[in-house]
C-alpha cells in the first residue's frame, strides 16, 4: 500500500493542476520564465486572474518567483518538472508521473 502522506502530496499537486487556465500557465513557462504581463498576453486573460492561478502553483510549489528588477518573474520548479526532451514534458508528482506532450 502506498504511503498515505506520499498520496495526499500528490493529490494536493493534481488538485492545483486541475484548472485549464493553470495547465496553460505551465504551457508557457516550457520554453522559460514569464512575468505576469508576459503570461497574461500569451493567454488572453487578465493580469489578475493570472496572477491568481499563479499563487495556486506557487502554493503548491509547482513554479517558482525570483525578482528581477521591477519584475516578478515565474519558472516551473525542476523538483517537479524534466524538460530535458523537446518533445515531451514529465510532471513527477511523487506517487504518480504525468507525460505531457509538447506541441
Amino acid at each position: 500500500m502506498s504511503d498515505k502522506a506520499q498520496v495526499e502530496k500528490c493529490s494536493k499537486l493534481l488538485q492545483a493542476i486541475a484548472e485549464p487556465n493553470r495547465i496553460r500557465i505551465i504551457e508557457c513557462l516550457w520554453d522559460g520564465s514569464k512575468n505576469v504581463t508576459e503570461l497574461a498576453t500569451l493567454l488572453d486573460v487578465k493580469i489578475v486572474n493570472v496572477s491568481h492561478h499563479l499563487g495556486v502553483l506557487r502554493s503548491a510549489g509547482l513554479v517558482r518567483q525570483e525578482k528581477k528588477g521591477r519584475f516578478v518573474v515565474y519558472s516551473l520548479h525542476p523538483e517537479y518538472f524534466n524538460t530535458t526532451n523537446s518533445a515531451v514534458t514529465n510532471l513527477d508528482l511523487g506517487w504518480c508521473q504525468l507525460v505531457i506532450p509538447r506541441t
